[in-house]
């Protein structure tokens, strides 16, 4: 603009101009930083509350689980009448160190609480004294509870059943497997009475799990914080061991591994998936091993459920033989030409036979290092042992076995027995 111009422009109106501008500036240049102000407090305050909600839906699958599967989650306290013990409570050490069980240079033991050692003292002088514990869960809301056999193997001891929200129940044990690692107890009132109205568990299906599946191991971790959380995934499927504790050895075969954390006191706990149904029983661990747990899965327990509920006791259909599963790869190492199936194998010198004397399988002339390929026309895998095909037929039924000898197919037929 020109100086004239500006010089015939109205002064009054020149100086409204001016503050009008000024105000306008300054109003502007509060609002903007009025509103970053509050876009940066907004963004400030919708950081933290969008990570929170971005980990609770991560973690919501275990959260779920545990709720739904803690309540039938129970503590065995295993009591004896027993002179004063010593001061000292457990030697872990001790016990996982000196393990007298060893599968390829590697120990395996029971999870269970072990027993506190015995000061000499007056005999005469007993009181009811806790000696180890366990896990368990409850299957039927009168109160049946699966566990492991070496939980509750010691007939002269008196067993406790604890749940999650602190009561207490005598419990009775109602039979051990005479096969596998399994046991059953019976909660009961003081009065002696049946139980009634008990939250119980969801049975699943192990043949389904697959390896890396996430799974949530719960139990009375070293017989004093009951009903632990671990989780982990399923690290193997179809592992065979040899474990126990100073009380005895047991081959465990068909096992589900995993890196889910288990101990001490963890013994017959449940393995779950990810939608709250049991899948497992936690049974061995590898001592002296960061994660490396094994579980009894769930399809050889059903038909031992189905049979407690039928027969009051557990009635197993008995073969008589120790074998080991084979796939492909396992058998093309051993030079074997077959797809898969079971191996008998065994150690006559430590009393091992792969064949046991007296059985079915000796009285129909099974030998060591047969592999049975099928039973009644079913092949036998690491995802169909021979445990779990023999288990669907009854003692006394004949079954037509396909045995692969010495390069040749034969077939063999056995009446089945039933398991003492």
């Amino acid at each position: 603009m020109s100086n004239e111009k500006i010089n015939s422009f109205p002064k009054g109106m020149l100086a409204v101009i001016v503050i009008v501008s000024t105000l306008s500036g300054f109003l502007g240049g509060s609002l903007y930083a009025s509103l970053t102000q509050e876009s940066y407090g907004a963004q400030t305050e919708i950081t933290p509350q969008t990570t929170k909600k971005t980990v609770v839906v991560e973690d919501s699958g275990i959260i779920d689980t545990v709720k739904k599967v803690s309540p039938a989650v129970v503590s065995i306290v295993i009591s004896k009448n027993l002179p004063q013990f010593r001061n000292g409570g457990f030697d872990f050490n001790d016990f996982f160190n000196n393990s007298p069980f060893d599968n390829g240079n590697q120990f395996f033991s029971f999870p269970m609480m072990p027993q506190q050692q015995q000061d000499s003292g007056d005999d005469s002088k007993t009181t009811p004294t806790k000696v180890g514990g366990g896990s368990g869960f409850i299957v039927t809301a009168d109160g049946l509870v699966v566990t492991n056999k070496h939980v509750v193997d010691d007939e002269q001891a008196d067993y406790t059943i604890v749940t999650n929200d602190g009561k207490e129940y005598k419990a009775e044990v109602v039979s051990r497997d005479p096969i596998n690692d399994i046991a059953f107890v019976r909660m009961k009132n003081d009065d002696g009475k049946k139980v009634s109205d008990l939250p119980f568990v969801t049975i699943g299906n192990s043949s389904d799990l697959q390896v890396g599946q996430r799974v949530v191991a719960i139990g009375n971790a070293l017989a004093e914080y009951n009903n632990t959380v671990t989780s982990g995934v399923i690290s193997a499927k179809g592992r065979s061991i040899t474990a126990g504790s100073s009380g005895g050895a047991e081959s465990l075969i068909n096992l589900l591994q995993t890196d889910a954390a288990i101990n001490p006191g963890n013994s017959g706990g449940p393995l779950v998936d990810i939608n709250g149904n049991v899948i497992g029983i936690n049974t061995a661990i590898a001592s002296g091993a960061q994660g490396i747990g094994f579980a009894i899965p769930i399809d050889d327990v059903k038909p031992v459920i189905d049979s407690i509920e039928k027969n009051g006791k557990i009635i197993r259909p008995y073969l008589g033989v120790r074998y080991i599963l084979l796939d492909k790869a396992k058998a093309d190492e051993l030079k074997i030409d077959v797809e898969g199936g079971a191996l008998l194998t065994g150690d006559e010198a430590k009393g091992e036979f792969a064949v046991i004397p007296g059985s079915p399988a000796d009285k129909a002339g099974l030998q060591m290092k047969d592999v049975i390929e099928e039973v009644g026309g079913k092949k036998v895998s690491t995802d169909t042992p021979l445990t779990n095909l023999i288990a669907g037929y009854k003692p006394g039924d004949e079954v037509s076995l396909k045995v692969w000898r010495s390069g040749k197919e034969i077939t063999v037929k056995v009446t089945l027995a039933e398991a003492k």
